[in-house]
Order: structure tokens, then sequence, then C-alpha cells
């Protein structure tokens, strides 16, 4: 039986700090206000359902003077780029939570946390990861404790009685999908790319948009693709990106309320997308897509990952370009220069779990189970045809609400 109610705290209303979203600096803020009277931290995902008397009685079956680290697991079945190839020799032998069931720190383990060093970390790229990384300390502190009653099945299942967490599976959708016409998407590409890559787009995605543009170092009437008149680079591409914000408020393209900016090598499903932006206001500054961090322990800042794809309202170019922020160079990395003005702006990063940066292998199966995602990237290794229809194709067209025939 509750005394009182817990106390629910929203992360991106406790401070300015930029860095807020990534937890681990918080963990003084916790221990001080939260320290003495309290026995659990517990983070939930805004997809997760959470029955308050069931997690209270999980709760209660841990010593809540001893330090615990509590979750759903998730392993990497292989070494993957999106930890740094950790644990290359045996990549399942490492847990770490799976934020959607929620996961909860003993407010113990949390005091000795924060005697100890403050996580140094320049990137900060899955966090469930690194936070379960930064918990384990090379061995010297605790690994994730399964706790079967956190779980990520949906609540209407039958097999969620025993469940304190559920998740909502369905894809957000907050009213009538935007208009294929209101979204302009802009694929970055060059020369060498425009024979193997440009097809792959072609054949799975492209249909789906109803303006689209292919922005490379050469021109090709044949695809069509367009020079920005910015030489390529191997990487950064900084310069193509802003003369694409550029272009994109210029009267060379139509008006829309949003922009899509991904790679050649993007896989990404267009009416997802379009129920996705249900939920935001083009006339607010919106910037959406895998949120990444850099420094944000030492006031650095939040950025989109690029290959994912970058969405942004029509106001959000506009404040960009009025800002005068700009490339240092041609090959800076343009995700990260766009995440550095929008800093300075005091714009935010909005994060969807639904963009990725990274191929499905390169995720945890059980991770990517309970998700309808938006996008993938990069054709290393697999068939990227394949992968899109397994992954990002509906038979249902969720952003029109009608069936497509299947041929």
């Amino acid at each position: 039986h509750f005394q009182r109610p817990p106390a629910v705290l929203l992360l991106h209303a406790l401070s300015d700090s930029e860095g807020d979203w990534s937890i681990l600096p918080l963990l003084p803020y916790f221990s001080s206000h939260f320290g003495r009277n309290s026995s659990w931290l517990m983070f939930l995902e805004e997809e997760t359902n959470v029955n308050v008397e069931k997690l209270h009685s999980v709760l209660k079956k841990f010593d809540r003077r001893k330090e615990w680290f509590l979750g759903k697991p998730l392993h990497d079945d292989e070494s993957t780029i999106i930890h740094h190839y950790a644990f290359s020799e045996n990549p399942s032998a490492f847990e770490y939570p799976d934020f959607s069931a929620g996961w909860a720190l003993s407010i113990p383990l949390v005091r000795s946390k924060v005697q100890k060093e403050p996580l140094k970390s320049d990137f900060t790229i899955d966090l469930k990861h690194e936070v379960a990384l930064y918990i384990w300390d090379e061995g010297k502190g605790h690994r994730l404790t399964a706790v079967p009653e956190l779980c990520t099945l949906p609540e209407q299942s039958t097999r969620s009685q025993h469940c304190a967490t559920t998740v909502g599976v369905r894809p957000p959708l907050c009213g009538e999908p935007v208009k294929r016409e209101d979204i302009f998407v802009a694929v970055k590409t060059c020369k060498k790319f425009h024979l193997d890559r440009v097809p792959v787009v072609k054949k799975t995605w492209a249909k789906q948009a109803s303006s689209l543009e292919y922005y490379s170092d050469h021109a090709d009437p044949s695809i069509p693709t367009i020079d920005l008149g910015v030489p390529n680079t191997d990487r950064g591409h900084c310069g193509k990106t802003f003369a694409i914000l550029s272009r994109y408020v210029s009267d060379a393209v139509p008006t829309t309320d949003w922009l899509l900016i991904v790679d050649d090598d993007t896989l990404i499903s267009l009416p997802r997308l379009q129920a996705l932006l249900s939920c935001y206001n083009p006339r607010e500054p919106v910037c959406l897509g895998e949120r990444y961090g850099y420094g944000l322990s030492q006031g650095g800042y939040s950025y989109i990952t690029g290959g994912g794809g970058m969405v942004f309202s029509r106001e959000a170019v506009l404040r960009l370009l009025a800002s005068g922020c700009k490339c240092y160079s041609d090959d800076a990395p343009d995700d990260m220069v766009v995440g550095m003005c929008l800093s300075a702006l005091r714009l935010p990063v909005t994060h969807s779990p639904l963009f990725h940066q990274a191929r499905p292998e390169d995720y945890a199966r059980d991770f990517l189970a309970h998700q309808t995602p938006i996008s993938f990237h990069k054709h290393w290794n697999i068939d990227p045809i394949a992968v899109f229809h397994q992954w990002l194709k509906d038979d249902v067209d969720v952003s029109s609400k009608t069936t497509r025939e299947e041929l």
C-alpha cells in the first residue's frame, strides 16, 4: 500500500542543461533531492505504461539498502559499431537495459556513483549501453539484474498479466498523418554512388515521395542529380547540407512544411514518417531524428545523426539560416555543426528511437521487436532492398489508411 504517490519528474524540465537527457550528469541532483526520502529511481520512456502497484511489489523483493541496477536485459548478437565494437570476443556476454521496459537504480547505487569520478565521455551514442558500461565500471561496479516483470509486451497481450511495465507498440499518430506533399526530400549523393546507391533509393522508398531531389558533385540528367557547386568530400558534407538548407527556402523548390535530408544509403519509410510528423507543429522550430550527444557532461551539445535522416520544420530552417551559423569547412561533420548551431540558438533537438544510424543487425533483436522503425542506414554486407521490404514496407499505407493492393 502506498503512503504517497511517487514523485514524477520530466527529464527535459529539470534544468536548462542540454545534457540532462543523458541521465548520468543528473545523478548528483537525484542524490541530493531524493537520497534521503526515496529508495529507488525508476526511469521510463514516453511509450512505457506502468502499473504502479505491481511495480511497487516488484521492487519490494529487493533489499533497498543494497546497490541494485534493475531492468529487462538486451545483448548484442555480434559486435556493433554503435557500441564501438565492445566485447567483440563475446558480444552477448554484456547485458544492458531496454529503456522501453523501464529500469531502476537503488538510491545506495546512485550515492556510490556520485562519490566516484563523473563519466568522462566525448560521444553519447546509445545511452542504454553507455549507462550499463558506466555502472559496470569495468567489473568494479554492478551488472544489470534481470527483472521479468519489466516487459516490452503490449498492455493488451495475454502474456503481460505479470508485467509491471508494458509498451505501446503502435507507431505514434497524433491526428491525420501529414500529406506527402508537405515533405520535401533531399538525398545527398556523389558521382561514385550514382550507379549503385541511387538505384536502391529509386527501387525502394523514392516512389513514396511527392517532392524529392538528388544532390551531387556532378549533374547527371539521367537521374537527375543537381550539382550544388560544392565539391564532394569523403566525409562531413557540411557545405552540401547548408547549400540544401538554403535551396529549401528558395523559389527553386516547392514550399513545404517539412524538410527531410538523408544519405544515398539511408533506407526510410515515408508513410511512417508522415504519421510521426502528425505529432509536431511545423510552425515551431522542430529538428527531429536519432539524437546523439557530444561532450554533454562538459556543456556540449546534442545533434541529429545524419545517416538515419534529419527532419526539419520550415521554421527551424529559417531560424538556422537567419542566425548566420555556418560550416567551418565544407567537409566538417554536417550533423554536428547543425547541432552546434541549434545549441547556440537554444533550439531543442527532438529524439525519436524509430530512426536508426546503422543497419538492423547492429541493434539487439529484442529492441527492434517492439518498434515500428522509420529508418536504417548503410548497405554494408546486406541486401538493402531485402532490408527495406522486411523492416520498412507496410502492406497497409499507414499515412493514408488505405490498403495497397499488392501485385
